[in-house]
């Protein structure tokens, strides 16, 4: 999966989790969704990502065919 993939669903995940946290624990949890909706506007205008940052150190999203790893067939 490519680092751009892996970082929706990431973010994702995150929501939803955050979601759910708000609705069966406090509503305090929605501060996460307001940060990660606030990383991804962020990253849109600046072209920083955190999250891509930590995934390309902890090598994923790498090694698949377009890094010319794969043969064609």
């Amino acid at each position: 999966m490519k680092t751009e993939n892996m970082i929706r669903v990431m973010a994702g995940s995150m929501i939803l989790t955050s979601v759910a946290l708000a609705h069966f624990v406090s509503p305090w949890w929605l501060l996460m969704t307001c940060f990660v909706g606030v990383n991804l506007i962020q990253s849109a205008i600046t072209g920083f990502c955190p999250a891509e940052s930590v995934f390309k150190r902890l090598g994923v999203g790498s090694g698949g065919c377009c890094s010319g790893t794969c043969q064609k067939h």
